[in-house]
């Protein structure tokens, strides 16, 4: 996808966004946005995100505004930062030009769902949506670096042994820039020991999961070590779990190389990707944008999807989970990946139970409370862990 789709994805995310806090939101306001949100697993992971960074610079200024513990304002009292001024603004033009000419307002089912227009109305005057769009940017990109800063503090570096190293620790999601333009974003759990050198940029992943966007630069492959496995790269967008000795790559674009770790890495005179090759290295395996491979000592196992489907497989980096059709004990360990407190199941029955749905990875508690509702669940806190049992 490239940059301006996905700027344009987040702009209508945005404005989806400011609409549904406006406190005019109808009923046909809620399908036309969940159309949208059904029309693009893009589309949902953009306003997850948003949300996630309105919620929390809400939180930080919550805690600013002195409103005990570590619970947003009420909507009435937001306009205690400018940030949210957007809102005042967008009361004050409404009397000019009435709530159906408001960016927000949804199109006619016949039209894509882009909150821009009504349909059969004309556009709002130029200086007034470009009045808004720019207040709705700004508290976009406000709420987006709050997020970050918040993001930063989940993880901690430390430096030794050839390199810098990153950890996040449970329920932590941090972004690691490195100096050649690359990024690294760390999942839960996670610590990685990145080394760059005149030839090559190392990353080795000694636990957890990472995604990586990385710089091109032809004359240095982009190679991680995850245990026996190595994946190697020039220019491209991928993740890598480890779980001891297995690992699972998904790739969103470009191309990437699975192989053997213990042969060594050959760099060739050749430029180019093909010409960085390990010896002996003819069980490699090429993954393509979409690709969901799963490796470990038994061989490697590709699964080729569409790259919607792949982006589904890292929501993560937005701090959510989705689940389509897993059983419930697939569901739990995914929960308990980033929760001190884990979920156990003491009944064979729970565990078969199909769960579907987007959830906070970090609020397991809010996920059992859905189990209890709406399925034969029951559930015991404990001080360590939440047993379910069938009820």
């Amino acid at each position: 996808m490239s940059t301006d789709q996905t700027n344009e994805i987040e702009e209508i995310a945005s404005h989806w966004l400011i609409r549904r806090q406006s406190g005019h939101w109808a009923e046909s306001d809620q399908v036309r946005f969940e159309q949208w949100l059904d029309a693009s697993t893009l589309n949902r992971v953009a306003y997850l995100r948003l949300e996630l960074a309105w919620e929390e610079s809400a939180r930080l200024k919550a805690l600013a505004a002195g409103i005990p513990g570590d619970q947003l304002p009420p909507p009435g009292r937001w306009n205690l930062t400018p940030f949210f001024d957007a809102h005042r603004a967008l009361s004050q033009s409404r009397a000019t030009l009435g709530t159906n000419d408001l960016p927000g307002t949804l199109a006619s089912d016949s039209e894509p769902c882009d909150p821009h227009l009504e349909s059969g109305d004309a556009p709002a005057p130029d200086n007034v949506y470009r009045a808004f769009a720019r207040r709705t940017n700004r508290l976009v990109l406000a709420a987006s670096v709050v997020l970050a800063i918040v993001a930063g503090f989940a993880a901690y570096k430390f430096s030794g042994g050839g390199g810098d190293r990153y950890a996040t620790p449970v329920g932590g999601l941090s972004s690691v820039p490195m100096r050649d333009g690359s990024k690294i974003t760390l999942n839960t759990n996670s610590h990685v020991r990145v080394a760059l050198t005149n030839t090559e940029r190392r990353v080795d992943l000694n636990q957890g999961e990472a995604f990586f966007d990385v710089a091109k630069d032809s004359n240095r492959p982009f190679v991680v070590d995850a245990g026996k496995k190595r994946v190697v790269a020039v220019g491209t967008k991928f993740s890598v779990r480890r779980d001891g000795d297995s690992i699972e790559v998904v790739v969103t674009e470009g191309k990437v190389r699975v192989e053997d770790a213990t042969r060594p890495l050959r760099h060739a005179a050749v430029e180019g990707f093909e010409s960085t090759i390990a010896e002996g290295a003819e069980s490699a395996v090429f993954l393509t944008p979409g690709a969901i491979a799963h490796v470990d000592q038994s061989g490697v196992l590709v699964l080729r999807k569409s790259v919607s489907e792949a982006e589904t497989h890292l929501s993560w980096r937005a701090g959510v989970l989705m689940f389509r059709d897993e059983s419930l004990a697939d569901a739990v360990v995914e929960f308990n990946r980033y929760n001190v407190r884990k979920i156990v199941i003491g009944d064979p029955a729970v565990a078969a139970l199909r769960v579907e749905g987007n959830f906070r990875a970090t609020n397991a508690d809010a996920f059992v409370r859905l189990l209890e509702s709406g399925f034969p669940v029951r559930a015991s806190a404990e001080e360590d862990r939440i047993l379910l049992r069938s009820r």
